[in-house]
């Protein structure tokens, strides 16, 4: 039986800049804080399993030599897998919060509506850098 896969922290660096670098784009985007304007919870939750489908994929059916029964793991659920989810909605909200795109982009709404809305936007945001973050951790 193999030894289980240590997460490092590079991986964990490689992720956060190809998160950041596709993420970006989309913080700064009226048409992303419009969509998620106009989002339900049902919109939100989809997109949200989108994130992990990528994620997922990305990591262990893009990649063979991946096996995420070989990785350190939390509950069953691989750190890099968990890592990869950290990143992607956290490098759109980390840029959110920098540019302060939701008093931008939200200005008008009260603070509950642009949490809520801010959220859905950071999810949309995560599409993208999920597939930045899964790219770069594949690529080293």
């Amino acid at each position: 039986m193999k030894e289980r896969q240590k997460h490092k922290l590079a991986d964990t660096a490689q992720q956060i800049v190809g998160g950041f670098l596709l993420s970006g784009p989309f913080v700064v985007t009226q048409e992303v804080w419009a969509l998620a304007l106009n989002m339900t919870v049902f919109h939100n939750v989809f997109i949200i399993c989108i994130v992990v489908a990528i994620g997922y994929g990305g990591l262990y059916g893009a990649d063979n030599d991946r096996d995420p029964g070989r990785e350190a793991a939390v509950a069953g659920i691989p750190v890099r897998f968990i890592s990869v989810l950290i990143v992607a909605f956290g490098s759109v909200g980390t840029l959110a919060f920098a540019v302060t795109a939701p008093s931008q982009f939200l200005g008008g709404l009260a603070l509950t509506d642009r949490l809520i809305v801010t959220f859905r936007a950071i999810s949309v945001g995560a599409v993208f850098s999920v597939v930045g973050a899964v790219t770069t951790d594949s690529l080293f």
